[in-house]
């Protein structure tokens, strides 16, 4: 997954955008307002922190090298993922909507109507 396949992967999800908070090195990407992906886009190794289920996160890191916990964040819910190619690209891809659905499940019922509307 190149670093452009992985911002579209990102912004693809309904109501997703990319912000700069950090700076303009570290992509941020939101849905309502909450983070549910943070990369550098142009790092090497390419690397992306995603949102998981605690019980997930760690069953993800012991079964995958390239998932580590989540780089300056609540380890128990973030994992950073090493986009190296010993994950697949659909994997990858999972990983991120599973983490844009654990935010939108977090919103509250309004947010989730405005998102919808």
């Amino acid at each position: 997954m190149t670093p452009n396949e992985l911002k579209k992967a990102c912004l693809a999800l309904h109501g997703a955008v990319e912000d700069f908070p950090f700076g303009s090195e570290a992509s941020v990407f939101k849905v309502a307002g909450k983070v549910f992906a943070i990369t550098r886009l142009a790092a090497e190794p390419l690397a992306v922190s995603l949102k998981s289920d605690p019980e997930l996160a760690l069953s993800l890191r012991a079964a995958h090298a390239a998932v580590r916990p989540g780089y300056h964040l609540n380890k128990r819910h973030w994992n950073t993922v090493t986009i190296d190619g010993s994950l697949s690209r659909r994997m990858v891809v999972e990983m991120i909507e599973d983490s844009y659905d654990l935010v939108v499940k977090s919103l509250t019922r309004a947010q989730r109507a405005a998102l919808e509307g």
